[in-house]
């Protein structure tokens, strides 16, 4: 993408906006086309306008629709990190947070936690690593395993638009160097 293009997403034509922009919310590019109308009309040209539009677009969203959104997040340190079937920006957060450097341990707990969550939510674990190390992933995940289980969605959508917002700022912020 062109430093001016960056600089004004609203000046893309939608099919590459939704190219560019459309993996921010993990394989939902349905996120970037519903944020498309407030793009073109200029009202989301720096990376938070952007997250606070696609933020609402999924708060709108139908919970069945929501749902798909959570759970097509990879989890933490599971099979999919293990077999390099994760979106690249979700291998590049892991990878941040160390979780592609855990101990047997660490390894064996996250398994733990992930079954265990799943089984309990029906969805993965989400956190925005950013900022986290393992340790602090971990008291977060057997933290949260106590909640409800409708206090556990809206905090994984918490989560996840806090993820959207860090990709945003990144992509926004690398593309206008």
């Amino acid at each position: 993408m062109s430093r001016s293009l960056a600089s004004r997403p609203s000046a893309l034509p939608k099919p590459v906006f939704v190219a560019a922009y459309g993996g921010i919310y993990e394989h939902s590019p349905w996120v970037a086309e519903g944020a498309w109308p407030e793009i073109e009309a200029g009202r989301a040209e720096t990376p938070d306008a952007m997250a606070a539009v696609m933020a609402a677009v999924v708060d709108a969203a139908p919970r069945e629709q929501q749902l798909a959104l959570i759970r097509a997040h990879p989890e933490l340190a599971g099979r999919a990190a293990i077999a390099g079937d994760m979106a690249e920006a979700s291998r590049r957060e892991q990878s941040g947070a160390g979780l592609d450097q855990c101990s047997p341990e660490e390894f064996a707990a996250f398994q733990r936690l992930n079954g265990d969550y799943n089984a309990k939510f029906g969805f993965p674990f989400i956190i925005a690593v950013k900022g986290l190390g393992r340790a602090d992933i971990l008291a977060a995940f057997e933290r949260r395993l106590a909640n409800d289980p409708h206090t556990e969605f809206t905090e994984a959508l918490k989560q996840i638009h806090r993820i959207a917002a860090f990709r945003l700022s990144a992509l926004m912020d690398h593309d206008l160097k």
